[in-house]
């Protein structure tokens, strides 16, 4: 007779791998119980953590899973693509702990056309991007500051800044994008860029470019008209 693990759900809160998690740490947990926390659920009649303890024991534990690609987990049973992808993306970023992240510099409008082009590809509206650096130009972050029209975007000079000093960052480039497929820079463009400058030389922030794309092509504002 096979025997039913019982739902996590009903078991006592401090047999749960989430709350266990929460109240003693991840390194209280199991190998199994951390696998089942990115599991999510188990299968009919075998719950999470018996189901990570099964496949744990059959690829030979956490290095032996780490192993196996996407496609291949995906094929074990109870598993399929979307818990397959959520287990391969945990071991992959767990085997880079140890390595040291190595954060991308922006040395000219290239880099940002670069960091820019995958925030702002095939958008029909336009949308202004900032890209935050250190000191030494190596970036923090890259995110979004503002949506706009499909022919116009607003740049909110006093939102952008702050949230460069939010993140503690030292310098600052724009970039957006010209749905219409012609990256020359606008008077407006230009106008915005000066204005931008001005305001980040004031807090004591370095202005570093102002890039316009339109598909893979790029311009950027700094340049003459």
């Amino acid at each position: 007779m096979t025997t039913c693990s019982p739902r996590v759900a009903d078991l006592a809160e401090d047999q749960r791998p989430r709350e266990r998690l929460w109240s003693l740490g991840a390194e209280a947990l199991a190998d199994a119980e951390l696998v089942a926390i990115l599991l999510g659920s188990g299968r009919p009649g075998q719950n999470a953590i018996d189901l990570a303890r099964a496949i744990l024991i059959e690829h030979g534990g956490p290095a032996g899973l780490a192993r196996l690609d996407a496609v291949a987990l995906a094929r074990v049973p109870g598993i399929g693509v979307a818990k397959a992808t959520r287990i391969v993306a945990g071991l992959a970023l767990a085997g880079r702990c140890g390595a040291e992240y190595v954060r991308p510099v922006v040395a000219g409008a290239a880099d940002v056309a670069r960091l820019a082009g995958p925030w702002l590809l095939h958008r029909r509206r336009e949308r202004v991007v900032a890209v935050i650096c250190d000191r030494r130009n190596r970036v923090i972050a890259v995110v979004p500051v503002a949506e706009g029209a499909a022919h116009a975007a607003s740049f909110p000079l006093r939102e952008i800044l702050s949230e460069v000093l939010r993140r503690d960052g030292d310098a600052l480039a724009i970039a957006h994008q010209h749905p219409g497929g012609d990256p020359t820079p606008s008077q407006m463009d230009r106008a915005t860029t000066r204005a931008l400058a001005g305001a980040a030389h004031t807090v004591g922030v370095r202005f570093l470019d102002h890039v316009v794309l339109a598909g893979e092509a790029w311009r950027s504002a700094h340049d003459p008209p």
